[in-house]
């Protein structure tokens, strides 16, 4: 990633960027990993934020709502979730009886943060007709007070089929509930929230790599500002990006999401060229405090601690049976609702 970035930004070696290592330093590791997988009966989920290492030894690379799915229909006696501990906990919600472990427990979200349970249900006292819709980015806490759980993938589908009747409250990320309401016309009362790392993109830079790749196909992510998204040929989630590329005639992208996606989109299509966005002009910058577009939480996994956790079962995710049973209705009814044919 630090190669690409390199060529597209002249001078980005004056600041500190995370190096790749050698691929042949990860072999031994991952071939512990896979007898542990053996031995456990384990199944690897991977967020497509993951850093490319985990994603070559996961089961499953996908966005939440592909992670969500797999976790509720999985085998496995224990479930090695490479993400962030919201994703964990909603692998453990749907299965209350298996082992979840989560390689860095300090792995965390902004967005999950933003909205803490009881401000939750302080807002949710001031009107009795609220229809809570919760992006799969909170806490367990904040599910088992919502209706229903959305991803962007899922979002405006489940949006659409909300009850008429209901006032319609949508937490925590208020890029993606603005997003929805343009889509669907459905008026929502929206959680003030946001995706730090999504945040952060600005419309400067995408115009700047549009005149810089006149041939590129703009993709931007629901979480980011209305004025990124504005200048995007495709708005989607993680995994729609990935299929809007490989079926889009285009060969060049411009990618405005967190970075580790790079690493399946040139593994799923090959020949295509890949633009990282960075988050800020980099030509600008004094200093050397660099952010480029990577999730400081996501980026906490490696595949040492991957390897670690499944040896230690540890750390390991665990909930209130009272929280387990009340958050599965919402996703329960999400992936209900995703089931039924658009």
């Amino acid at each position: 990633m630090t190669e690409v970035l390199e060529k597209q930004w002249p001078g980005l070696d004056r600041f500190p960027v995370r190096k790749l290592m050698p691929q042949d330093r990860f072999e031994p590791i991952a071939t512990e990993i896979y007898a542990l997988k053996k031995q456990l009966n384990a199944v690897i989920l991977a967020h497509n934020y993951q850093v490319g290492e985990i994603q070559d030894v996961a089961d499953y690379v996908g966005d939440s709502l592909g992670l969500a799915q797999q976790a509720a229909k999985t085998n496995a006696d224990v479930i090695v979730f490479c993400g962030v501990h919201f994703m964990a906990e909603t692998a453990k919600i749907l299965n209350p009886n298996k082992i979840v472990v989560l390689p860095d427990k300090d792995a965390g979200c902004s967005l999950e943060e933003s909205c803490p349970a009881d401000k939750l249900a302080e807002l949710q006292a001031t009107n009795p007709n609220f229809w809570t819709i919760a992006y799969i980015n909170c806490s367990a806490a904040v599910k088992a007070l919502c209706d229903v759980i959305v991803t962007s993938g899922n979002a405006e589908q489940i949006v659409r089929a909300a009850p008429l009747d209901k006032d319609l409250l949508f937490v925590p990320d208020e890029n993606l509930g603005e997003w929805v309401i343009e889509q669907t016309g459905r008026p929502m009362t929206l959680w003030r929230g946001n995706c730090y790392a999504h945040a952060e993109f600005r419309r400067d830079a995408v115009l700047k790599l549009r005149e810089k790749f006149p041939q590129a196909k703009v993709v931007v992510h629901p979480e980011a500002l209305r004025e990124v998204r504005e200048a995007a040929d495709a708005v989607c989630s993680t995994e729609k990006m990935i299929t809007y590329c490989q079926t889009s005639p285009a060969t060049q992208f411009v990618i405005v999401t967190e970075s580790g996606i790079i690493h399946r989109m040139q593994k799923e299509c090959p020949g295509k060229e890949f633009i990282c966005t960075p988050t800020f002009d980099v030509m600008r910058l004094p200093g050397d405090n660099c952010r480029c577009s990577e999730c400081k939480y996501m980026k906490l996994n490696t595949l040492e601690k991957v390897r670690d956790c499944m040896k230690k079962l540890a750390p390991r995710i665990e909930l209130p049976d009272d929280i387990l049973r009340r958050a599965r209705l919402p996703i329960e009814r999400m992936l209900e609702i995703s089931a039924r044919p658009n």
